[in-house]
């Protein structure tokens, strides 16, 4: 399994995702579409930039009953995205329902992830206002397992947890992580972050870097310089 750094395009209109991956003219980055992007631009964002040449993650954590899943993951296979996700939270049986929905008449499928904790939840939080009684790691690697028990690819987990994951459930089964900063810039509004290297070293597959590309100075140099500290 390659590694390779996913650039969070968390921006709020196709014009501004357009402008900024008209920056990239050697390289076509392995891309993720979150809600804003998707829910202000509909499903042509993802057409759009597929068409341009890029991998896409498309980021839009589905959490409901297993049928409801179901049904909006065929929706969604139908894109050609090349990775897509849910929340580990939502039961094994969503989870099932889901790959279920995701698997095309021909057999392929985008590859399927499942969010653990997100990396602005600490554990602190996670106890105390969702009432998980477990440690976090406990919780994390408890929610990989059961998501590896659904026939699911991998999990997005902060950088620190995925070791543990890998201990757990196997060494091919998927990390993909965000909560990754360069070692001199700024945290922003998550609790559990990393570098590229350290997370290169810990073992995470897939590194999903926003803020420290998207709003730097100069975008194709930080993507750069985040694809030689955690690729090469």
């Amino acid at each position: 399994m390659g590694k390779d750094v996913i650039i969070a395009c968390d921006f709020s209109s196709a014009q501004a995702t357009f402008d900024f991956l008209d920056k990239f003219t050697e390289e076509k980055p392995f891309v993720k579409i979150g809600m804003e992007l998707y829910y202000a631009e509909g499903p042509s964002i993802v057409k759009e930039i597929k068409k341009r040449g890029h991998k896409i993650f498309l980021d839009l954590k589905l959490h409901d009953i297993p049928n409801t899943v179901k049904k909006s993951m065929a929706v969604l296979s139908r894109l050609d995205v090349d990775m897509t996700n849910l929340h580990a939270a939502g039961t094994i049986d969503m989870m099932k329902a889901a790959v279920e929905g995701l698997t095309r008449e021909d057999g392929t499928r985008p590859l399927l992830i499942a969010v653990t904790q997100l990396t602005s939840t600490s554990e602190e939080r996670m106890q105390n206002e969702l009432l998980i009684n477990a440690s976090i790691n406990d919780t994390i690697v408890k929610y990989a397992n059961n998501a590896k028990a659904a026939g699911l690819d991998g999990v997005v987990c902060s950088p620190l947890e995925a070791g543990m994951v890998k201990e757990s459930c196997g060494k091919e089964f998927m990390t993909v992580t965000p909560g990754v900063r360069f070692a001199d810039g700024d945290i922003g509004d998550q609790v559990r972050v990393t570098t590229p290297a350290k997370a290169k070293e810990i073992g995470s597959d897939y590194i999903v870097v926003g803020r420290p590309i998207t709003a730097a100075d100069d975008p194709v140099a930080a993507y750069r310089r985040c694809v030689a500290e955690f690729v090469d």
